[in-house]
């Protein structure tokens, strides 16, 4: 069982960009730990740190059971075009057809400070771009044209009513 939580849309934070990580200390560590818990869980392949409520720049990911953390990344080339359906996390639930570039170069650090720079293609390309929107304070929300983005509201508003006892927090889930 996890020790962090997992943030819904309408959490304030998942809307804010987080700041570099300036020291990976023990505290990172444990927290990658409890990121990497809550991720398993839930289940998914990527979790951002603003999305348990950290903001800081990185997340962990698991793609072919290869567990790792990508620390202050940053996209340094793209190409092509993949259409696919994705999912979040924080949106539990809903899946929605993405245009992103089909392959990155990406660089950042590892959990043990040293410089990484790879190529990812298709699955793990959309990851890391996925993951890199939370750290800019974006959800795949922003991504969707008009007529998607009424649909996903309107899903997630009666996601958030079933979750709701109708005497608690009514008007406190707002889009903007």
């Amino acid at each position: 069982m996890s020790l962090v939580s997992i943030r819904i849309v309408g959490d304030p934070v998942l809307t804010e960009c987080a700041a570099p990580v300036t020291e990976i200390d023990d505290a990172l560590v444990n927290l990658v730990d409890d990121m990497f818990d809550a991720m398993y869980d839930a289940p998914g392949i990527g979790l951002a740190a603003p999305q348990v409520g950290v903001k800081k720049r990185f997340f962990v990911y698991d793609v072919d059971d290869d567990p790792q953390v990508l620390i202050n990344p940053v996209i340094t080339g793209t190409d092509g075009e993949w259409l696919y359906s994705e999912g979040c996390l924080s949106i539990p639930g809903q899946y929605f057809d993405i245009l992103r570039p089909k392959q990155i170069e990406v660089s950042g650090i590892d959990l043990d400070g040293n410089e990484v720079t790879f190529e990812a293609d298709e699955l793990l390309a959309r990851l890391v771009q996925h993951e890199l929107d939370h750290l800019d304070g974006r959800l795949m929300l922003e991504r969707l044209d008009d007529e998607q983005r009424r649909e996903a509201k309107r899903a997630i508003r009666e996601m958030r009513m079933a979750e709701t006892p109708p005497e608690a927090g009514r008007g406190l889930f707002r889009f903007t």
